[in-house]
This record gives structure tokens, C-alpha cells and sequence, in this order.
């Protein structure tokens, strides 16, 4: 079994495999395939913490520290990789703008993967979804200037001390944040092959599971911390 764990964090490192993958597609112009090698990475980091939990990986292999590669990947698949396809095909304002917003991001990211309490029951703050940032832009053929506005904005959310669900964590609706996103993700990876053409009904239909994650997290945030308020009170 402890062979079985080591497969575990062996499964984990492929998704840094993946984002060399996209960078070196992005690079080509080859933004289809950028983007299935990212959707690849996200159906791994999905997957691997159950997967390890299910066969105790901490427990049979102590010294290894799973979550510091979890954590290594992620910045790369989720934050680096798709900074760098948001440049290389023109989502962001061209030259230094496109450059300060992308450096803006890459800073605020890094600080939102130290945070001590960064993963929890909830994510603190926006949990730099940059690849789905960066699929949605590339889809929706937004103006450079509007594309800034948005980063911008989710950029700043990054630091903030604002819950988001975490699917895998967060109690209130798990059921049905859990069914919703492997939906949306069945749909969503469907729809990769089919770039640069995007099919507006499934856009559509993608998008809406997004809305409702963000406004079911901004309620279960406002809920939460009015229940800590009264703890405090009472």
C-alpha cells in the first residue's frame, strides 16, 4: 500500500507535467491544446485528495509532504499557466498594461497560497481560478479593456478575507455544489476540444453553474459570518 500512496503523489506531479504542457502550447499559439492540457490538470487536482485520503497517503508515507506539491502545481496550472495563455493570446491590453495586470496577479496569487488559513472549510478569498478565468475570456471574445476590468476585479478579491466554497469541504450544499460541478465539468471539458468556437447554449449552460457559485458563496459567506457575530454577541 505504501507503494499505492507513492502513485498518489506520482498522480499529483503529472499535473506539473501539464502545465509545461500548456505553457509550451500557449507559446505555439496553440491555445486548444493549452487548454485541454489545463482541463487535464484540473480533473487530476480534483481528484487527488480524495484519492489520498481514501488510501491514507499521510499516514503511510509521513515524510513526504503532499500538500506543499499540491500547492506547487496548483500555482503552476492554476495561476501561472493560464497568466501566461491570458498574454499570449491578447486577452489582456497589449505591452506594459497587459504585463502590470498579469504581474498583479501572479503577486496577489502567491499571497493568496501562503496564507495560513488559504484552504479550510472554505477558500479565504478568490482561490485563483485563473485557468477558468482565462477558458471563460478566451471563449466570450471580450475587448482587451473589458478582459482587464474583470482580472482586475478578481485580482483584488484574492487577498480578501471572503469565503468561497470549497466543493470537497464546505458542509451547507455539498450535495448539490458537488453534483452541479461535476456537470458543469463533464460539460466543460466537452466543450475544449471544439476551440476556438465555443457553442453559446453550452457556454451558457457552463456559465450558470459559475453564477451560482459565486452567489451561493457570497451567501454562505454573509451567513457565516452573521452566526459568528452572534457568537461573539452572545
Amino acid at each position: 500500500m505504501v507503494a499505492g500512496a507513492w502513485g498518489v503523489h506520482l498522480y499529483t506531479g503529472l499535473g506539473a507535467v501539464l502545465g509545461l504542457l500548456s505553457l509550451y502550447y500557449a507559446a505555439a499559439g496553440a491555445f486548444r491544446a493549452s487548454f485541454i492540457a489545463l482541463g487535464i490538470a484540473t480533473v487530476i487536482d480534483s481528484s487527488d485528495g480524495p484519492l489520498a485520503r481514501a488510501l491514507r497517503v499521510k499516514e503511510r508515507v509521513p515524510t513526504f509532504d503532499g500538500a506543499l506539491l499540491d500547492n506547487v502545481v496548483d500555482y503552476l496550472t492554476y495561476v501561472v499557466a493560464p497568466v501566461f495563455v491570458m498574454i499570449r493570446a491578447h486577452l489582456l491590453s497589449p505591452g506594459a498594461a497587459g504585463l502590470a495586470m498579469a504581474s498583479v496577479v501572479m503577486l496577489a496569487s502567491a499571497y493568496g497560497f501562503c496564507h495560513t488559513d488559504a484552504k479550510g472549510e472554505y477558500f479565504r478569498g478568490f482561490p485563483s481560478y485563473w485557468n477558468l478565468v482565462a477558458f471563460y475570456l478566451f471563449c466570450l471574445h471580450l475587448p482587451a479593456r473589458a478582459n482587464m476590468i474583470v482580472v482586475a476585479v478578481f485580482a483584488a478579491m484574492v487577498p480578501m478575507p471572503i469565503r468561497f466554497i470549497y466543493p470537497n469541504r464546505t458542509a451547507p450544499l455539498r450535495t448539490l455544489t458537488l453534483a452541479l460541478g461535476t456537470l458543469w465539468a463533464i460539460l466543460t471539458l466537452a466543450m475544449l476540444p471544439g476551440l476556438p468556437e465555443c457553442n453559446p447554449i453550452l457556454l451558457g449552460i457552463s456559465l450558470s453553474f459559475i453564477a451560482y457559485y459565486v452567489v451561493m458563496s457570497a451567501a454562505l459567506h454573509v451567513m457565516t459570518r452573521r452566526g459568528e457575530a452572534g457568537m461573539v454577541r452572545g
